[in-house]
């Protein structure tokens, strides 16, 4: 484990996915863009560790996963331009994303990428003995049949599968009911594979379990299920609203709080005690989650792998700067043509 390579890796991607940020911000890249920023020790210490014919099956936040597999930042981008010389020929989107090269894979749809790592995975035990395929899902997408269906069949075909869950704690808005890890593990032991979790917010920690984990995929033991926490910086989505309001309080707290008192205000029926008491529970629930939101920066996967690296400055800044010219060139390259 060379942590150089990983805070390489790491870097790299978030500074591909500020360079995205900034061209959706000026409306270059069209519709929702969901962003991995946060899960960089995760993807680097589980995607640092696949080796030739290995597969991955990546959800909707998939530019990290196919960055750190080796796909160049300007098909990428291209891609999310919507320009026929892009990875998918512009209609895939940032989403949908597959590269055959390098057996990859990314969906949008939640819970997809059990099935898909499946069929990667029934491939390698038949064709590539020794390889094997990784899924990246949410901690929601376990809700969802097809991927409990795969963490089963998995299990009764002993299929070289490592089932990577970014737990980042919340639904979209909301927060899961206590205990819901617990609930977790039992589920994914009652289907049959192995549990392992990690703090996903060290990428040390991921490359020791995901090393652990794959050695027992190669060697025949069954599908092994991996729950990494983590964090999501951006939130959701880029744009936000929760985030929007703890960047720019005085700009967008009046109208988020200006809705919830108008429709307070309009709302028919019910006593005005009991419209005040919902109303309590909609604030205090609202400001608990911005204060929440608002240490997020303080966990920063990147920021604890780099103050272990500080002690040779003079290798980290010369590391970040090739970082930061080869992305400014891939944004260079990308908006070549674009109106």
């Amino acid at each position: 484990m060379d942590p150089w390579s990983l805070y390489a890796m790491m870097k790299r991607s978030r500074r591909f996915e500020e360079a995205v940020t900034r061209l959706w911000d000026q409306g270059l890249i069209s519709g929702e863009m969901h962003l991995g920023t946060g899960e960089e020790a995760i993807m680097a210490g589980v995607v640092s560790q696949l080796a030739p014919g290995d597969a991955m099956a990546v959800d909707h936040r998939g530019s990290a996963a196919f960055l750190m597999r080796g796909v160049a930042p300007l098909l990428l981008l291209r891609e999310m331009l919507g320009c026929a010389d892009g990875l998918c020929a512009g209609r895939g989107g940032h989403m949908h994303l597959f590269s055959k090269e390098h057996l990859a894979a990314s969906s949008g749809i939640v819970g997809a990428t059990g099935p898909a790592a499946v069929g990667f995975a029934l491939a390698a035990q038949r064709l590539r003995p020794g390889t094997l395929a990784v899924a990246f899902f949410g901690e929601g997408a376990l809700n969802q049949g097809m991927l409990m269906e795969s963490i089963h069949l998995a299990s009764q075909w002993r299929l070289p599968v490592l089932f990577v869950c970014k737990d980042d704690g919340w639904a979209i808005t909301t927060r899961p009911e206590p205990g819901a890890g617990s609930v977790m593990e039992r589920r994914v032991s009652g289907l049959g594979a192995r549990f392992m979790e990690v703090d996903g917010l060290d990428v040390q920690q991921v490359w020791q379990a995901a090393r652990e984990a794959m050695g027992s995929l190669r060697t025949g033991r069954g599908p092994v299920f991996l729950r990494a926490r983590c964090i999501h910086l951006g939130g959701h989505y880029l744009g936000y609203a929760l985030h929007r309001a703890i960047r720019s309080p005085l700009r967008e707290m009046p109208k988020t709080f200006g809705t919830l008192i108008g429709s307070f205000l309009r709302r028919e029926g019910g006593s005005l005690r009991e419209r005040w008491a919902g109303m309590q529970i909609v604030l205090s629930t609202t400001l608990a989650a911005s204060r929440e939101l608002g240490w997020l920066p303080d966990q920063d996967p990147l920021k604890r792998l780099r103050a272990s690296l500080s002690s040779n400055p003079g290798r980290l800044r010369e590391l970040e700067h090739g970082i930061d010219a080869e992305i400014s060139s891939a944004v260079a390259a990308a908006m070549e043509g674009v109106a």
